[in-house]
């Protein structure tokens, strides 16, 4: 690959992850965390029940491997105890958004 394609597509790169973050909107995260998350996981301080297995969101926050992607790829291949979820890009986006904002 030429160093001219590798930095257009660096260049690309960047713009999209810094449009994606300029879009997303931590309280429809929360919102959705809320919803669809909090069954098994603590989403937000002072919730009282989760399953003990499932790390808080707060946790997967401080994660240093933690970003949209991983994120994305949770959610379309999750973990046998996690339901399977229909959530569109821009929702995972918002998620992972409410999530970064607790670091």
């Amino acid at each position: 690959m030429s160093k001219a394609l590798k930095c257009s597509y660096f260049a690309f790169l960047l713009f999209a992850i810094l449009a994606q973050s300029a879009v997303a909107d931590p309280q429809h995260g929360k919102d959705i965390a809320k919803r669809w998350c909090s069954n098994c996981h603590v989403v937000e301080s002072g919730q009282t029940n989760a399953i003990d297995h499932a790390p808080p969101f707060s946790q997967i926050a401080r994660t240093p491997e933690f970003d949209q992607n991983q994120l994305a790829f949770l959610l379309l291949k999750p973990h046998p105890n996690m339901p399977s979820l229909s959530l569109q890009r821009s929702e995972i986006s918002d998620l992972a958004e409410y999530i970064r904002s607790l670091k």
